[in-house]
């Protein structure tokens, strides 16, 4: 477990824009859970949103690390939790896939969450070993359907928001591969380096070093729009795959049952920190894009990925352990 506290004073009129409803909040240091080790984006995400939510709301702001189960413990934790606002989720991708992979959470991972605010997102890199034939989009779908399973996917695990990508691009081009989960990224990037695996999607901060010095081959980004770290290279959508579109976003929900004021207090704290210049050249050096968007708006963008995930892994047959 990793604990860090933000111990940081209020700045001048913090949480003068309270609800009068949220009048006692907060009233103590603010938990900030992670359902992933540290070291990963979410976490990263976490830490860089921490410093100046805690000056817009006038309390220290604990980031705490709970991995496990695919984020299911860390979220576990936080929906059990008192819903008073003093304890939060920060999560992405993977928690919109939970019920999906794990039938007995013990939790409803949509239903005991109220969304706080949509926080951003970060573009993936398919990228290749140089090895493969492949030189661009369509010449990398020709060479799996040559291969069919034969070719192995790096994944940092079932559920992972890169593991989502690569299912998506197997439903969506036709194309096969046999997955290969590790322990972690610096795993996963070894053995595609190494040419013991040969595909992997994951991050641009990640990845497009190792392009720039031929360790890897870059053919595309995951989003619906180019990303604005690789201008240069093509979506998927573009490159072959119509209707293509992954990333490894990041949410804040609060446990259900919180009350509305303070979640509207929570989201002003939220948007106010992502509108700091500081926090956006942070966001920038991360590869991490910012989205906008209130509870309402996160609450709708969280089923509609739950909606898009799911059936894509009932289809494949694809469950946890």
């Amino acid at each position: 477990m990793l604990r860090r506290a933000l111990l940081l004073s209020p700045l001048p009129g913090a949480l003068a824009f309270r609800p009068a409803a949220a009048q006692g909040f907060p009233g103590r240091p603010v938990r900030l859970v992670v359902p992933f080790a540290a070291g990963g984006i979410i976490d990263l995400a976490a830490r860089i949103l921490a410093e100046p939510l805690a000056r817009r709301l006038g309390q220290p702001v604990v980031v705490e690390n709970l991995p496990g189960a695919g984020s299911g413990i860390g979220a576990r934790a936080v929906a059990r939790a008192a819903p008073d606002g003093h304890t939060l989720l920060l999560s992405g991708a993977a928690h919109a896939v939970l019920a999906a992979l794990y039938p007995d959470l013990g939790f409803d991972p949509l239903a005991d969450f109220a969304p706080v605010a949509l926080l951003g997102d970060q573009p993936f890199v398919v990228a290749v070993h140089p090895g493969v034939p492949a030189t661009d989009v369509p010449g990398l779908l020709a060479w799996l359907r040559a291969k069919g399973d034969g070719a192995n996917f790096a994944t940092t695990g079932i559920g992972a928001a890169s593991h989502l990508a690569g299912e998506l691009l197997k439903v969506l081009a036709g194309v096969d591969f046999t997955v290969v989960t590790y322990r972690g990224t610096p795993q996963a990037v070894t053995d595609l380096v190494a040419g013991r695996a040969e595909l992997m999607i994951d991050s641009q901060t990640l990845l497009a070093p190792m392009a720039r010095d031929g360790r890897v081959r870059a053919l595309a980004v995951t989003t619906a729009r180019r990303s604005r770290l690789l201008p240069e290279l093509p979506t998927l959508a573009e490159a072959g795959v119509p209707g293509y579109a992954a990333s490894s976003w990041q949410s804040l929900q609060a446990p259900a049952g919180t009350p509305p004021a303070v979640l509207a207090l929570l989201a002003a704290a939220v948007e106010a920190a992502l509108a700091e210049p500081t926090l956006q050249a942070r966001y920038a050096e991360a590869g991490i894009e910012p989205l906008a968007g209130g509870p309402a708006e996160a609450a709708r963008f969280i089923r509609a990925e739950a909606a898009k995930w799911a059936p894509i892994l009932k289809a494949g047959g694809i469950r946890a352990g």
